[in-house]
């Protein structure tokens, strides 16, 4: 790999990671877990679109696995690669038929997919099937919050902010 490739995709996982931790600092103003923007899979998105798999998922799993050891919560690491697995995983197959200026379509999905990965990964590990009575919940912010972030991704990659045809 080219050091300059290889430098661009350090940044996007640093940029993920750091928008990540400052996530971490916001007050969650909902009482049920899971919840939250997930503000760091703009990177994501956008790297789905932009970058090789193998080089997106790589991002994925430095922003996770350093995510967790920053954060402090080992356990969150099983939740969050349950969701995010799943999330690249359909995020792949959705690039094909969704053009990059409906990002935001491949966004919502994505985090309706993180959402159902966390649950899923949540009823295996606590085997409490009433875990899934938190989905439906999980499924509205996770619109509105894939809504945002696709947002956020196709105005980024819209002004060129992170290298907008430089081969990313």
């Amino acid at each position: 790999m080219q050091t300059r490739r290889l430098t661009r995709l350090a940044m996007l996982a640093v940029i993920a990671l750091t928008i990540f931790i400052i996530e971490l600092r916001i007050p969650n103003p909902f009482p049920i877990p899971g919840v939250k923007l997930g503000l760091a899979n703009i990177v994501t998105v956008y790297a789905v679109y932009r970058c090789r798999a193998g080089e997106t998922l790589l991002i994925l799993l430095t922003r996770i696995l350093l995510g967790a050891l920053f954060a402090g919560n080992i356990m969150s690491l099983l939740y969050s690669m349950a969701g995010g697995m799943l999330c690249f995983v359909g995020m792949l197959f959705l690039r094909r038929g969704i053009p990059e200026r409906r990002m935001v379509l491949a966004s919502i999905a994505g985090a309706v997919l993180h959402n159902l990965g966390q649950i899923a990964a949540a009823v295996l590990i606590t085997r409490t099937p009433q875990v899934l009575l938190y989905f439906p919940i999980l499924l509205l912010t996770g619109c509105l919050a894939g809504t945002f972030t696709g947002l956020c991704v196709q105005a980024a990659a819209r002004t060129g902010y992170w290298g907008h045809g430089s081969g990313i």
